[in-house]
């Protein structure tokens, strides 16, 4: 019984352009994950084969004991997602957009009105409830997201450049949250990132670069005596964050 996430030599093809070759990494429950890359190197690719946007060319996908391609359904039910581009309803409220999320979830009535207050409340956001979407700012509208990715309390939450246009306050208040519940639920967090700043030395690290993770391992454990960007940069060739 593997209750983690597990990938086995994954791989994906745009046409002749490999997105991600033979990838392979293991999550186990309570981590949080930093999933981290330069802009392009297969993060996001990765992200929609997890959620069966795409079926990948080759390997394996295992949530929480489920195989993804054999059993679909009970392994996304195990999963929340915030994808890189907003996926909200900007003229419905913050609650309407949520009741409609809950239903989809076969969360509905009293059950369905529990799991929305508790999730707002726990991202600070449930004085917002009656407000469209259109009215809030990016902050807040990231903030609804995830809240609306908990609604059925997953087993793994993956995040793709979650923060992206965000101010720093923000952006520590959302990177803080997304590490919280890794210990307060023992939930598995994907986060993927080309930013640094938001990995933790304690964070499992996987980096990723053109289509290959190329280093697997606690952060503290892979960087030694160098920073993160000194480390990311020397992989990569990267500078740009």
């Amino acid at each position: 019984m593997n209750e983690g996430l597990n990938v086995q030599e994954l791989s994906h093809s745009y046409g002749n352009k490999k997105a991600l070759d033979n990838v392979s990494f293991n999550i186990s429950k309570g981590t949080f994950c930093a999933l981290l890359g330069p802009n392009g190197a297969g993060k996001s690719t990765l992200f929609a084969l997890l959620t069966r946007l795409f079926t990948p060319s080759t390997g394996n996908i295992n949530i929480m004991d489920v195989d993804l391609l054999k059993n679909p359904s009970d392994a996304l039910a195990k999963i929340g997602i915030v994808f890189q581009q907003p996926t909200f309803d900007m003229d419905l409220t913050v609650q309407q957009n949520l009741n409609y999320a809950a239903a989809l979830h076969g969360l509905s009535g009293k059950a369905g009105l529990e799991a929305i207050n508790t999730s707002l409340e726990q991202l600070g956001m449930q004085h917002r409830a009656g407000e469209k979407v259109r009215s809030l700012n990016g902050g807040h509208r990231r903030r609804m997201e995830i809240a609306r990715a908990l609604l059925h309390q997953p087993n793994i939450l993956l995040l793709d450049e979650a923060t992206v246009g965000l101010d720093a306050e923000t952006r520590h208040m959302i990177t803080s949250y997304a590490h919280k519940i890794t210990k307060e639920r023992d939930t598995i967090v994907l986060w993927a990132t080309h930013l640094v700043d938001e990995v933790m030395l304690d964070d499992q690290l996987l980096i990723l670069h053109q289509g290959k993770i190329i280093k697997d391992g606690l952060c503290k454990e892979l960087i030694g005596d160098k920073t993160l960007a000194e480390t990311f940069a020397t992989l990569t060739g990267s500078r740009t964050i």
